[in-house]
């Protein structure tokens, strides 16, 4: 009889023990799948070969689609950095809460200022200044950001029990309480600016291509100066490592931190944005390409994917894989202004509201869950990664939380084939653009300009048919102006216009 009580004591201790060590180190890969977005910045639709690029080869990048799934009409809601982010982050239009522009430190407020930029800029006609109306305060200007009334997707999960964290470029404030730590992200390693050099500009690892246009002089001149400091949380930092591998190898670092515990970790990278700064290693495997800017700025794009793919293999390594919801995107299309990066067979680039501005790669892998191969031709959003990976973490988004994006996770797994977005829209100052179906309409309202393109047989927005088609125009038009009456206005002006010619046709847009 003692040996039996012996035994069952035994046995309830280490089943108790047992239960006990399960439950403290099980980690809550059933229930809460871990979340990376990844982001480029400024990089075609056609610079991924997964979408036909012809230039240089992105294997890890392509395998993201190839082991998930690939959106061949994904879009950015804006063609400008900083309002794509605001609406990435909230998955509500950013116009919705008057981030409409670019973000300033300071404005051009008086006749010397102007003259400077003026002078500054004379050589690059592409740019013009806006005439001076009413600027925000010092004080207002410190705190343009996305309002604290409009809630981030890193809020959302830190309320929800994620650790959160950022990597890499910030652009959406300069100024607290507007930096990531206040913004739902518990760490932050990056800047805050729109933009920073890779390494110091006579490091001799690295090939450097600088151009004579405005914004690029610019950049060069602020190398890693205030907001282009490089930051761990509220402390300046200094990295003599190549920009982005030193971003990869941070998320990396952060990802083995956090694996036990459910993570969503942003990681916008600056590449392949100006200043133009290659490894020497990769510019000396690309000989073929013979115009030195072009080897530059491709070499830079193989570095990224080299950095994507670490990251791709840090989670595989670990073995949180089945359990890591992996999404890579652009912010906006291919820096075309900058006459280095390319954009066809799209029309535009940056800045323009045509596909080359705002019609990027997309793509998002789930193991286990989304079947490899998958492709969703639907068009589609930035917007709708909130929703998408609230979704698939099981997480009711609150009531009061407007959200524009929509939740792909039934179209992409199979289990519908509904349309996923009616309508999209875009407003930038005089600028406006929306798709529906297949039509496209762009407005410049300023300039009484009005294009009209049928995506399904004209993606390169070669014809204009806005008057052959006077019904197609007047539905737009209604559907159009109905949304630009549930957007706030501006919460901030823009000061300057880029004027672009293409087909020898003129353009201009607020930026």
């Amino acid at each position: 009889m003692k040996k039996l009580i012996v035994f069952s004591s035994l046995a309830a201790l280490v089943i108790s023990s047992l239960a006990f060590f399960a439950f403290k180190y099980k980690t809550p890969k059933t229930a809460k799948p871990n979340i990376i977005v990844i982001l480029a910045d400024d990089l075609g639709k056609y610079e991924v070969s997964a979408y036909g690029g012809l230039h240089v080869e992105t294997p890890n990048i392509d395998n993201i689609a190839r082991n998930g799934c690939i959106f061949n009409e994904g879009y950015a809601s804006a063609a400008i950095c900083a309002p794509s982010r605001a609406g990435l982050l909230t998955g509500a239009y950013q116009q919705r809460f008057g981030f409409e522009f670019q973000p300033h430190k300071k404005y051009p407020r008086n006749f010397f200022i102007r003259g400077f930029y003026k002078l500054f800029m004379r050589n690059d006609p592409a740019w013009q200044m806006e005439p001076k109306g009413d600027l925000p305060s010092r004080k207002e200007t410190k705190q343009e950001s996305i309002p604290h009334s409009q809630k981030t997707i890193a809020e959302f999960f830190k309320a929800n029990g994620y650790q959160t964290g950022m990597v890499g470029k910030w652009h959406l404030g300069y100024n607290q309480p507007n930096l990531p730590n206040n913004r739902g992200f518990d760490y932050f390693y990056g800047f805050t600016e729109a933009f920073t050099s890779y390494v110091p500009k006579d490091n001799k690892d690295v090939v450097n291509a600088k151009t004579e246009e405005f914004t690029d002089r610019h950049i060069w001149n602020q190398g890693r100066k205030k907001a282009c400091a490089i930051r761990q949380n509220d402390k300046i930092v200094n990295t003599e490592e190549y920009l982005t591998y030193r971003f990869a190898e941070e998320a990396n670092s952060y990802i083995e931190k956090n694996q036990k515990e459910p993570f969503f970790l942003y990681v916008p990278f600056n590449a392949p944005h100006t200043p133009y700064q290659a490894p020497k290693e990769i510019y000396d495997t690309l000989s073929r390409i013979t115009d030195h800017n072009k080897r530059v700025y491709y070499s830079m794009i193989i570095a990224l994917d080299q950095a994507v793919g670490s990251i791709v293999k840090k989670v595989q390594e670990l073995g949180i894989e089945e359990n890591t919801i992996i999404i890579f995107a652009s912010d906006n299309g291919a820096a075309t202004y900058m006459q280095i990066p390319e954009s066809t067979p799209l029309k535009g680039g940056k800045f323009t509201l045509f596909e080359g501005g705002i019609n990027i790669p997309f793509m998002m892998q789930w193991k286990g869950k989304i079947q490899p191969q998958t492709v969703v031709n639907q068009p589609v959003s930035l917007l709708d990664i909130f929703p998408t990976v609230a979704n698939a973490a099981g997480l009711q988004i609150p009531d009061y939380t407007k959200l524009d994006g929509v939740n792909l996770l039934p179209n992409i797994l199979g289990e519908e084939n509904t349309e996923l977005h009616e309508v999209l829209y875009w407003r930038s100052g005089y600028n406006r653009a929306i798709r529906k179906g297949n039509w496209k309409m762009i407005v410049d309202d300023r300039n009484l300009v009005l294009n009209l393109y049928n995506l399904s047989n004209d993606k390169s927005e070669l014809k204009n048919i806005e008057q052959e088609y006077p019904k197609i125009v007047d539905d737009l038009f209604s559907e159009l102006d109905r949304w630009n009456d549930e957007m706030e206005s501006p919460r901030w002006p823009f000061v300057m216009n880029y004027k672009v010619i293409i087909n020898g046709e003129q353009f201009m847009y607020a930026i």
